[in-house]
């Protein structure tokens, strides 16, 4: 009864060994959320704005308690004078690599869940110079 016992014992040791010795990550796999550009003039106050109210501002989040301030007045200041906008390399803006979940924190922190169009639209946004138009 007893070498059952280790017999077990140790079985389970050795799957426990291979278990954990098969989680090891060495790479991490991004959806594509960026989708295509946006084949139109982008405007910050009509395309932009609604999109961080219903998406970020919502939860109370970004509407004035954590940076950036994503609110309606304060919105595009908080974003080119905070350092979101890389207007030289759209694809490396803070902005667009937190949406896509590229760099950390991912925007929205319960994941990345956006729609490619909504970080297309934010993309060509800021491609076409990020004016605050």
């Amino acid at each position: 009864m007893i070498n059952i016992k280790k017999a077990i014992v140790y079985t389970l040791v050795a799957m426990s060994i291979l278990i954990i010795a098969g989680c090891y990550k060495a790479t991490t796999l991004y959806p594509n959320t960026e989708g295509e550009l946006v084949n139109k003039e982008v405007s910050f106050v009509n395309d932009i704005i609604p999109v961080f109210d219903q998406k970020c501002g919502i939860s109370g989040c970004h509407s004035g308690t954590t940076n950036p301030d994503l609110s309606a007045a304060k919105a595009y200041n908080a974003l080119t004078n905070g350092g979101y906008i890389n207007q030289a390399d759209p694809k490396n803006s803070k902005l667009y690599l937190r949406l896509t979940g590229k760099v950390p924190p991912a925007m929205p922190l319960s994941g990345t869940n956006n729609p490619s169009n909504i970080n297309a639209l934010v993309l060509t946004w800021i491609t076409q110079k990020a004016k605050n138009n």
